[in-house]
C-alpha cells in the first residue's frame, strides 16, 4: 500500500488526489523510475504536469524513508573448523 499520493489541480481550481507522480516531478525531486519503484512511490507515466507541492512531498517522503531504521541483519553463526 502506498503511503503517499500526489495532489492534482483540476481546471476549475479544485484539488483532487492523483494516481501517481509524474516523471518530471520525480526528476526534479532527484529520483528516477527505478528508485521510485524501490521506495514504493506511485508513478503515473501519462501525466506531464509538474507541481511544486508534489516535488516537496516526494522529497520529504524520500528523506523520511531513508532515516527509518533499516532491518537488522541476522548474525551469522561461525562454523567450526574440522581437524
Amino acid at each position: 500500500m502506498h503511503n503517499i499520493k500526489p495532489v492534482i489541480l483540476k481546471s476549475d481550481g479544485k484539488k483532487r488526489s492523483g494516481r501517481g507522480f509524474s516523471t518530471g516531478e520525480l526528476q526534479k525531486a532527484g529520483l528516477n523510475l527505478a528508485e521510485a519503484k524501490r521506495l514504493e512511490i506511485p508513478v503515473d507515466k501519462r501525466r506531464n504536469t509538474v507541481y511544486d507541492q508534489n516535488i516537496q512531498a516526494a522529497t520529504a517522503y524520500v528523506e523520511k524513508k531513508e532515516t527509518e531504521d533499516k532491518p537488522k541483519k541476522k548474525p551469522q553463526l561461525k562454523k567450526k573448523a574440522k581437524k
